[in-house]
């Protein structure tokens, strides 16, 4: 895997993990420690906009577009019938960090807290999967993992960073 540490956040559609996330961002960095985030979307997406020099640049077929300014570059690979990189491919070409948080990836090695809401009537899915190392959720569950407050942002990161050794 990456040169940092990876911690996952993973749960079913609406459960509230790009919340959850936004908000481990917030707090985990506020405590000044260095965090980037990995997001996995399951439908094809773009950066770009129709008409700007970068997407005319992919639209004529380049395989990499590098966008530069004085305050961020981004970088877009477009895998033109290859296959979806990996969780460590991708890993690896992020700068490292004190801590990677990955959004999705559900089937990834990674451990991971599952965002769990019961009221949307879904099973979880630590049962299945050892790598779900806690369950963040809005009302009481019943599981053999650790169950923390949805709520409670700055114990959700202590667990975390606790687990990954992280002072």
């Amino acid at each position: 895997m990456s040169r940092s540490p990876v911690w996952g956040i993973t749960g079913w559609k609406n459960a509230g993990k790009t919340t959850l996330v936004e908000r481990l961002v917030a707090e985990i960095s506020g405590r000044g420690l260095a965090v980037s985030t990995l997001k996995h979307a399951h439908h094809g997406f773009d950066l770009d906009r129709e008409g700007a020099d970068s997407y005319r640049h992919r639209e004529a077929g380049a395989r990499e577009v590098l966008i530069a300014s004085g305050t961020r570059w981004a970088l877009m690979r477009e895998l033109r019938g290859a296959p979806e990189p990996s969780l460590d491919e991708l890993l690896a070409q992020m700068a490292p960090a004190d801590l990677v948080i990955t959004e999705g990836w559900k089937r990834g090695p990674q451990p991971k807290v599952e965002v769990h809401r019961p009221g949307l009537g879904r099973e979880l899915m630590a049962p299945g999967d050892p790598t779900v190392r806690a369950v963040a959720a809005d009302a009481d569950v019943i599981t053999d993992r650790p169950v923390l407050d949805l709520n409670d942002v700055p114990s959700i990161a202590d667990f975390i960073l606790d687990e990954l050794g992280i002072g």
